[in-house]
């Protein structure tokens, strides 16, 4: 570090009397220094220290200055107890003052904000405030200064306290120097780094010590002693640096931690104040005598280089260790300042003021970056240039040399007859090293450590300005002073070639041919004795690896790749294939490699271009070279053959063709050409002459054709040659479907086999017309059918079915597949029941039940189990083997049919009744027909729960409807049958009213209620645990279908030897009767129901023999069926008996109406009996039974 004096100046007043500097600033941008000198603010041009005014209006000493961050104004403080604002237009614009002299003051670098101190007080002001907000301090105040972020001001103090306050003023650190009053605090200073974790601030006392502080107080490091009095502390801009002056009549650069790195300038008297110039390397300082001296500090570059690695000084006392190659870097703290750097192999020296510091590396791994200590020579010493060996330090100062172990003997001195400029470590066995060294008059010489005597290599008329020598150690680089690059052959001393404009030259490492050197903002590279190639760098070069260039540019060293394309392709013009395959290897592009592998194989050199080839991974070349190494092995030495392979490899196939001619073989060509498709080619090449060879020409053709991208054309050419299916396949293949049907209508009948892909063709790309016409052409039913159904046109397909039978499997039973799949399982049912297949349709209804049942849609479960039943009376029917099966099921289907139907009230009542439901549409059923339907399927209940149904649902129905109609003793029975089963939270409050409020009520039903037996007069409980018969003559009750009341219906039986038809012809036969009148039941059949009906008239006194055999037969505890005789049935009126007329295998059943004037309605399809209103009501509401479904407009 050098500190160049850029101007100087004293200041004076009138009288001649020097005026003290106490304080300076820079403006911002740094091209104005303010200074606080006597009772006047100087202002200075800082480029040539031109005063550019002096501004007058404090009346005493000006002891402090300091300049706004945004560089709008700047004030001075003086010892007139006042502070002026000024504006950077030098105006005088503000003036404010406190009780005692100003003895510093600080701008807030964010808000603007100044801190004026005087001795007893510190004031804040800012330019929105009238005021000025004072605060008493129990000390005077010699310094201040606020921190980066503007947020803490810190105040140094006569006590020896640092006082670090918020902007309110308020105290929130306080700093005690051991020293106390009599260690003064005189300087302080926040580091504006922005690297900085922490607000670091540096503090000068005059108990001489240097020391660190955070922001929270606590110290960093120990202090650091001065052999002076500090007056000033200033950081650089970023922080790297510190600048202190004081008693020692000088200024001293530190770093950022306090090591001393050198002086800046000497002074005849105390130094009160210095500051950096923003932004740069220049500072000023201000002393007692009225001087102000301006200083430019120039760092010098301190380095060493080993081939890749570069080791440099940073921050003046840590040295930085950079790979080249792989970029890595590792740096190593000295703490003091670095003078000098060497590096070799493993090896790093590093000179400190007071000693030398021998490092090694921990590994010999080429990428290892880790360094520690090995020796230290603790001997001061004074040189020019530090050179480091395997086993010693060289010393040069000046003319001579010395060479010194790590244990600090010297071992070797040389002296020289003139300075030495250039000295480099050429390596050598450890201990025994060569040094390249280069003198100021010319002299080239060769030293090793262990010798004491130089071998001079040459003499030159010019002095040395940098060396470098070869890998062979046969030719020698010099750049001279007067910056010419010369290279001598260093055996025969002869000056091979010279090149002007070079700074500095560096061989290449791994090429022995190959130097480069800079200068004038070019590179050069330079192979064997061609020209030298040319491309922009700024720097120096350092060294050259392979493709990589070492070049140093100021302080930063990078690695440039630079491809040895121009060398490679000088060579190649040259035909020089080795010699240009070994500057490819050191690092060229892609291109360039597959440069040269053509150019080699077109020079016949196979060794060059294969190992060319491989570097681009070029398999088909490479499997050319081998084929040729082979054939040559076989005793092949045709080299025009070889060219001719060669040539048609490249494309260049004419040449190729010329080629094999020359050779005879002609066939190759043409094989060459047909293989490429160049048939017109092919076509000159081989005349008129051959006609065999015009046919394999032709055949070619059509193959080709096939392959080709016009794939019309090939078709029509395949057309052409009769080679149909051929043809088919391709325009088939890219859905042409226009060509296809008219090759499949121009073909025959007879031709199933072209005809028969088009089908399929046409089938595959969904034109089903197309595929349908040509199996109609071919005759193929089999495949029209399974066409038809793989399309899903099952219109067609049933028309075909119609007219052939024999298909009825092929399409029903993928229709009822499909249906199934398409969740329309109804329909599915129906078409395998129409394909015969009476096990699939009963499957599929079984599924849609149970998925019915599990989706509690309660009346559809009803409908197709009633469907299934209707199915499975079918299948007792057709087969007798499963007769006996199919009737059980058919009853216990019938069964279910009937619980589900009931349930389906049920389960939309409770669900209406739950607290989530209230606005479920009101239940169309009536509290009686609740109540009928919740002890129907109660009394049905008494076995299994079939899937779905709730009996808490059906015991909560009824218990409500029970309440609801009076029945209480029955509610009060339901809802304890309630308390012995999981009921759902949704019910429980409801349930537990009910059953306390029905205590309430009289223990009795509604005699209203109470059902009577229509064939014994009896009457029942309203729960029956027999089941729904009579208690006492055990005969089945007949419901209502739609209000589940009891009819007066009582089923009776034939006699033996009676059939159905006779049954219905005796019944039929009218009985003459005394009183025509009396006849008043009149019979009303619809078509789809038989209805009894009441005609007015008196009511008949006859004696009926029916009633007479009811009361005859009832009674005893087993049931006792009617069974009536030819006399009774003749006795019997038409139109009091309905007749359930089951198919087959199943007995017809007889029911007598007890009460002729009720008329009741029962549905011809499933035979459920009704109230006639109640049935055309919802027949009307259905448009349907709405229990079979059936529908109204059906025939019977």
């Amino acid at each position: 570090m050098r500190a160049v004096p850029t101007w100087i100046d004293k200041v004076h007043d009138r009288d001649k009397v020097e005026q003290c500097i106490y304080d300076l600033a820079f403006k911002p941008d740094g091209s104005q220094l303010i200074v606080a000198a006597g009772n006047r603010v100087l202002v200075y041009d800082t480029s040539d220290g031109t005063l550019i005014q002096p501004l007058k209006g404090h009346k005493d000493t000006v002891y402090c200055v300091a300049y706004a961050k945004d560089g709008k104004r700047f004030a001075s403080g003086s010892a007139d107890k006042s502070i002026i604002i000024w504006t950077s237009k030098l105006e005088g614009i503000l003036k404010y003052t406190h009780n005692d002299s100003i003895q510093c003051v600080a701008y807030n670098p964010v808000s603007h904000q100044l801190a004026s101190c005087s001795s007893g007080d510190f004031g804040l002001w800012s330019p929105e405030q009238k005021s000025v907000s004072k605060h008493k301090v129990n000390s005077k105040i010699t310094c201040c200064g606020w921190t980066n972020d503007g947020q803490y001001l810190a105040l140094g103090m006569m006590n020896g306290v640092v006082s670090i306050r918020n902007k309110n003023g308020e105290e929130k650190v306080k700093i005690e120097r051991p020293g106390g009053s009599s260690s003064p605090i005189w300087s302080i200073a926040w580091n504006p780094s922005k690297d900085e974790h922490n607000d670091i601030l540096a503090v000068a006392d005059w108990g001489q010590k240097l020391s660190f502080y955070q922001l929270s107080g606590k110290q960093i490091g120990k202090d650091r002693t001065l052999t002076y009095d500090p007056c000033c502390v200033s950081y650089f801009s970023k922080g790297e640096y510190i600048v202190m002056g004081g008693s020692d009549k000088q200024a001293s650069l530190y770093t950022k931690d306090g090591v001393r790195l050198g002086t800046i300038g000497e002074q005849s008297s105390w130094v009160w104040t210095c500051r950096v110039k923003p932004d740069s390397n220049y500072v000023v300082l201000g002393c007692q005598d009225g001087t102000i001296a301006f200083f430019q500090l120039i760092f010098s570059t301190v380095h060493g280089l080993y081939k890749d690695r570069y080791a440099y000084r940073d921050s003046m006392t840590d040295v930085i260790v950079q790979h080249l190659i792989t970029e890595q870097k590792v740096r190593i703290k000295c703490r003091e300042l670095v003078k000098k750097i060497a590096i070799y192999r493993n090896r790093l020296a590093i000179q400190l003021p007071e000693k030398i510091l021998i490092y090694e590396l921990y590994s010999d791994d080429s990428s290892d970056m880790h360094y520690r200590i090995k020796e230290k020579i603790c001997r001061k010493f004074e040189c020019n240039l530090l050179v480091v060996c395997s086993q010693h330090i060289i010393l040069c100062q000046e003319k001579r040399l010395q060479c010194l172990s790590f244990t600090s003997i010297k071992e070797k001195e040389w002296l020289m007859e003139s300075l030495i400029r250039y000295i480099k470590v050429i390596g050598g066995p450890p201990g025994r090293e060569g040094l390249l060294v280069g003198l100021k008059n010319g002299a080239i010489l060769k030293i090793f450590v262990d010798n004491p005597f130089a071998i001079t290599l040459l003499k030159q008329s010019t002095s040395v300005r940098c060396l470098d020598m070869s890998t062979s150690r046969s030719k020698l680089a010099v750049v001279d002073e007067h910056n010419t690059c010369l290279v001598y052959d260093i055996h025969t001393k002869e000056l091979l070639f010279q090149e002007p404009n070079a700074n500095s030259v560096a061989w290449n490492t791994q090429c022995e041919d190959m130097l480069c050197f800079s200068g004038s903002g070019y590179l050069n590279i330079k192979a064997s004795n061609f020209p030298v190639h040319q491309q922009k760098l700024q720097g120096f070069v350092v060294g050259y690896n392979g493709s990589k260039i070492f070049c140093l540019h100021v302080y930063s060293m990078s690695a440039v790749e630079v491809p040895q394309s121009a060398p490679m392709y000088q060579y190649l013009e040259r035909r020089m294939f080795k010699e240009a395959y070994q500057i490819a290897c050191l690092g060229v592009t892609d291109s360039d490699w597959r440069d040269l592998a053509t150019e080699a194989l077109e020079g016949l050199d196979f060794d060059t271009a294969k190992k060319a080839f491989i570097r681009v991974r070029d398999l088909r070349y490479l499997e050319l070279i081998n084929s040729i190494e082979e054939r040559k092995k076989r005793g092949e030495s045709d080299t025009e053959l070889f060219l001719a392979d060669v040539y048609a490899y490249q494309g260049k196939f004419h040449e190729a063709a010329r080629l094999y001619k020359r050779t005879g073989l002609e066939s190759r060509a043409l094989s060459m050409y047909t293989d490429l498709r160049m048939f017109e080619y092919a076509k000159e090449f081989v005349g008129a002459a051959d006609p065999k060879n015009t046919r394999m020409l032709m055949s070619k053709q059509a193959d080709w054709a096939k392959n080709s991208k016009e794939p019309r054309a090939a078709a029509q050419m395949y057309l052409t040659a009769g080679e149909h299916l051929k043809a088919i396949d391709i325009i088939g293949e890219h859905g042409w479907v226009d060509m296809l049907i008219d090759i499949a209508r121009k073909l025959d009948k007879a031709e199933r086999e072209p005809l028969a892909k088009c089908a399929a063709y046409f089938q595959k790309l969904k034109h089903h017309g197309y595929a349908s016409e040509t199996y109609s052409k071919m005759g193929d039913l089999q495949a029209l059918v399974h066409l038809h159904v793989e399309a899903r046109h099952w219109d067609e397909a049933f028309s075909l079915v119609e007219k052939h039978a024999q298909f009825k499997d092929d399409v029903y039973v993928p229709y009822a597949q499909w249906l199934a799949e398409n969740d329309r399982f109804e329909e599915a049912q129906k078409a395998f029941h129409k394909a015969g297949r009476q096990s699939e349709a009963v499957k599929v209804l079984e599924q849609l039940t149970h998925n019915a049942v599990v989706e509690s849609r309660f009346n559809d479960a009803a409908y197709y189990y009633w469907m299934l039943s209707m199915q499975c009376l079918d299948i007792a029917r057709e087969n007798e083997e499963r007769k006996e099966e199919m009737l059980k099921k058919f009853k216990r289907f019938q069964h279910l049919a009937e619980l589900y139907h009931v349930y389906h009230s049920i389960q939309r009542y409770t669900v209406r009744c739950s607290p989530q439901m209230k606005d479920e549409p009101f239940s169309s059923h009536m509290p009686e027909t609740l109540f009928n339907i919740s002890r129907y399927l109660l009394h049905n209940l008494t076995k299994d729960v079939p899937l779905g149904i709730s009996k808490v649902n059906t015991l909560y129905a009824l218990a409500k409807q029970s309440r609801t109609l009076g029945a209480f003793k029955l509610a009060r029975h339901a809802y304890e049958k309630l308390q012995d089963l999981h009921v759902p939270s949704r019910f429980q409050e409801s349930m537990d009213l009910g059953s306390l409020t029905v205590r309430s009520k009289p223990y009795h039903d509604n005699e209203d209620l109470i059902p009577m037996c229509y064939r014994c007069s009896t009457n029942n409980p309203l729960l029956n645990s027999q089941g729904s018969v009579c208690i006492n003559c055990k005969q089945p009750f007949i419901y209502s279908a739609s209000s589940y009341e009891v009819l007066p219906l009582v089923q009776f039986y034939l006699d033996k030897g009676i059939g159905d038809e006779e049954a219905v012809s005796l019944i039929d036969l009218e009985v003459p009767c005394i009183d025509r009148k009396a006849a008043r039941w009149q019979e009303m059949s619809s078509g789809e129901s038989q209805s009894l009906k009441l005609d007015d008239g008196t009511e008949d006194i006859e004696e009926d023999p029916f009633m007479a055999k009811l009361s005859f037969e009832q009674g005893g505890s087993d049931f006792v069926p009617v069974v009536v005789s030819r006399s009774v049935l003749r006795s019997m009126s038409r139109r009091d008996v309905l007749i359930k007329r089951w198919p087959k295998p199943l007995q017809w059943e007889y029911y007598r109406s007890l009460l002729p004037d009720v008329s009741i309605t029962m549905c011809p399809s499933c035979f459920q009996m009704f109230h006639s209103e109640d049935y055309e009501l919802l027949v009307l509401q259905h448009n349907c039974c709405p229990y079979c479904r059936r529908p109204i407009d059906e025939p019977n």
